[in-house]
């Protein structure tokens, strides 16, 4: 058998070959008596693609949120029941039926056994576990109570999932409204209209305005069907690149903060989930600088981050965690700071963070149920004025012509 492999040895760069094994296993005990061990492994069937792996195409990670969120369950039960972290990475890497989880479990489960700690070796797959999580299981290792780190990393996770697809399943529905809308118009100009307008010229009728438009629209469509469709995938492509870049997020989150209803949902969106997160750090015993300096990577939107970046500079000068987020109220609610400091106050600064974040949790998601049903009679009224005007345009000239009849 042939096996893809892709090799760690300390001190020196990944190396990937490609080996030949009676097994899988024979292919890890190789690479153990060579001093090193295995992150990545792919059996080859049929002809070799050697010559396109030079390349190094990689399209992410090939493993899911969710995958991580139970496969953090898992261990935390796991080590809770008294199995040691090694036998319990081989258990994930038994049950998995992810290919890439099971050589990343076991390439972790060969750190471990070699003598690095828990989190190290989490680290050494930054595409796969957040920081956040390698800091968890960093106070869990520190502490003694990793299952309970494990426990609490896994609620967080899974809690920020959960927002995010709210969020995302109240925009299915206007998104699949508009595209139906988009591809009928079109199908309608390049099919429907041509068949029209060679009979209102064949009879000579004189056409109204919104017609003529119509009319000229269609035929650059029938005549540059190729151009249209590229342009519309270059459209949709390139709007999608221009969202995920830095630029473009920083400008579509400033528009939407500016948006009515919508500034409102970002915002509490975005404070549940640095509460969340910060919650979750300092109640696992981490630095409070360290939390922080991780809360920003995890929030990701630059100008929310900024904010625990200034918090972060707050706290080095002595000053209270508060006192950032008091000074930006745009941002992030006047409740964040007013409990934050009640927590300081009371030295129940995880707690209220935790409070907080539950607050916002769920008022985003009765939000987005509103959302949906105040955006519903909006597509309606702009499905109707687009039919209304297309009808206007074609019924127009008929009704000419039947009058001049």
């Amino acid at each position: 058998m042939r096996f893809r492999i892709t090799v760690r040895k300390e001190g020196a760069p990944d190396d990937k070959r490609v080996v030949e094994a009676p097994s899988r296993f024979d292919v890890y005990e190789q690479i153990r008596n060579e001093g090193g061990f295995v992150t990545a492994i792919e059996e080859l069937h049929g002809f070799s693609l050697d010559a396109l792996s030079r390349f190094n195409i990689s399209i992410g990670t090939g493993i899911k949120r969710m995958e991580i969120i139970r496969t953090a369950k898992n261990l935390s039960a796991m080590l809770s029941a008294g199995l040691s972290i090694s036998r319990a990475l081989s258990v994930i890497e038994r049950q998995s039926n992810n290919k890439h989880l099971k050589a990343i479990a076991t390439g972790i489960a060969e750190s471990v056994k070699k003598g690095s700690s828990f989190h190290e070796a989490l680290a050494m797959h930054p595409d796969v576990f957040p920081e956040i999580f390698v800091a968890m299981a960093r106070a869990g290792e520190e502490s003694g109570s990793l299952a309970d780190s494990l426990t609490v990393v896994a609620l967080q996770m899974e809690r920020s999932e959960e927002l995010i697809r709210k969020i995302k399943g109240a925009m299915i529905y206007p998104a699949i409204v508009i595209t139906a809308v988009v591809v009928v118009g079109i199908l309608m100009l390049i099919y429907v209209v041509p068949t029209l307008t060679s009979t209102f010229t064949s009879l000579g009728v004189k056409v109204p305005l919104a017609t003529r438009v119509i009319v000229a629209l269609s035929n650059f469509m029938v005549a540059n069907v190729m151009l249209v469709l590229v342009s519309l995938f270059a459209i949709v492509v390139g709007g999608i690149l221009f969202v995920r870049s830095k630029i473009g997020n920083r400008i579509v989150l400033a528009v939407a903060l500016h948006m009515p209803v919508i500034n409102e949902l970002v915002r509490e969106t975005y404070t549940a989930r640095a509460a969340r997160t910060l919650s979750s750090l300092l109640s696992a015993g981490v630095p409070v600088l360290d939390a922080l300096s991780i809360t920003k990577a995890v929030v990701h939107a630059e100008s929310f981050a900024d904010v625990v970046a200034e918090a972060e500079a707050h706290v080095k000068k002595g000053e209270l965690l508060s006192t950032a987020f008091s000074e930006h109220p745009k941002l992030y609610p006047i409740l964040m700071s007013d409990m934050l400091a009640v927590g300081e106050e009371t030295g129940k600064v995880a707690e209220m963070l935790k409070q907080i974040a539950e607050f916002y949790e769920e008022d985003v998601a009765q939000k987005t149920k509103d959302l949906s049903t105040v955006i519903e009679p909006l597509l309606m009224l702009v499905i109707g004025a687009a039919v209304g005007i297309f009808a206007v345009a074609v019924i127009s000239p008929i009704y000419q012509l039947s009058s001049a009849i």
